[in-house]
């Protein structure tokens, strides 16, 4: 009958069920980026204004809503431990950042002293902290303390802003899977031809 095709020339039902599945969930994930670059720009913005306000940000109860790249002070009344970490100091040169974790008011914060070009102890028992919300939150103290030099100052321009990358990455795949179905079909498409 006209308009009709014989059965063996129809594209199998379940792989191209999954394949078109496939392919817009890669379609939403890249639009699902798309949205996650408005919302990081809307937050940089918000992020390098946070480095002119200079009114004090309370010290935060979680990472979540960390006030971020703010100024902040806390009462460390008690030191739990001390580390280091890799930093730089405010002149960009390498080395460690040397930190301290405390209790204040029985929260765990963690502070960068300051910078080290080697690991030291410092002799520091705790006192009050003026600083920057950094990341993790930690508070980056400025000045610094305990005789250590100063820490480079927290800066949200590093903060990466890659999603429209991830987008297109993601339009990317979901073109390369209809490709290659595509050609999948074609060649079982000719081999029927052949076979029959």
């Amino acid at each position: 009958m006209i308009g009709r095709q014989a059965p063996g020339r129809r594209p199998p039902l379940i792989p191209t069920v999954i394949v078109l599945a496939a392919v817009g969930v890669m379609i939403a994930l890249g639009f699902w980026q798309l949205e996650r670059r408005a919302e990081k720009e809307d937050l940089l913005v918000r992020y390098r204004a946070a480095a002119f306000d200079h009114a004090l940000a309370p010290w935060p109860r979680g990472a979540a809503h960390a006030p971020l790249y703010r100024r902040a002070q806390l009462d460390c009344a008690r030191v739990a431990g001390m580390s280091a970490m890799a930093g730089q100091n405010a002149a960009g040169e390498s080395g460690l950042a040397i930190t301290v974790r405390c209790n204040p008011e029985g929260e765990n914060a963690l502070i960068v002293l300051g910078w080290s070009r080697q690991l030291v102890v410092p002799e520091w028992a705790g006192g009050t902290v003026s600083g920057i919300i950094a990341p993790g939150p930690r508070l980056v103290a400025d000045p610094p303390l305990a005789g250590l030099q100063a820490n480079a100052v927290p800066d949200p321009s590093g903060l990466p802003n890659n999603h429209l990358a991830y987008a297109v990455q993601w339009f990317l795949f979901a073109l390369v899977a209809l490709a290659i179905y595509a050609l999948a079909l074609r060649k079982r498409l000719a081999g029927r031809r052949t076979d029959g």
